[in-house]
C-alpha cells in the first residue's frame, strides 16, 4: 500500500488486523475475531469485505470450499498511513509522529517498527489530501 492509497476505514483496519495475524481466514473466521470490537451482524462483516474486495485491501479464494481472504494492503504501510493522517489531521503536526508513540505494540515487531520508522521520515512533504 503506497500512501497515494486510500487509508482503509477504522472497521476496514479491525479486519486487515485479523488478517495480518494470520490469514487466510473465512469470512466467518474474521467475524468471529472482530465481533466483539465491531458489534456488528455477520452481514455487515461481509458487506465490509465485499468492499474490501473492491478497493483490493484483500483478496479471495476458495479453499476447500469456502471463500478465504488475505490481507493486500501492506501492513506497515497502513499504519504509517494512518499515523501519518492522524498527525497532519489531527494534531496539525507538519512533522512525522515520533515512532516510539508504537513501541510496545502488539501489531508490529522490531523490524516492522524500524521500517514504519523509515517511511513516517521519508513521507512526501508535498501531501496535500
Amino acid at each position: 500500500m503506497s500512501p497515494a492509497l486510500p487509508i482503509p476505514s477504522v472497521s476496514e483496519l479491525s479486519l486487515l488486523k485479523a488478517l495480518w495475524k494470520q490469514a487466510p481466514l473465512s469470512a466467518r473466521e474474521i467475524h468471529a475475531q472482530v465481533s466483539d470490537e465491531l458489534g456488528w451482524s455477520f452481514s455487515s462483516t461481509r458487506k465490509t469485505l465485499d468492499r474490501m474486495l473492491e478497493k483490493q485491501l484483500v483478496s479471495q479464494h476458495s479453499a476447500h470450499g469456502v471463500h478465504v481472504y488475505t490481507a493486500l494492503a501492506d501492513k506497515v504501510a497502513t499504519l504509517a498511513a494512518f499515523a501519518h493522517d492522524f498527525g497532519r489531521r489531527v494534531m496539525e503536526l507538519d512533522t512525522p509522529l515520533p515512532v516510539t508513540m508504537f513501541t510496545g505494540s502488539k501489531l508490529v515487531d522490531p523490524t516492522e517498527l524500524a521500517e514504519l520508522e523509515q517511511l513516517l521520515q521519508d513521507w512526501p512533504a508535498t501531501d496535500k489530501e
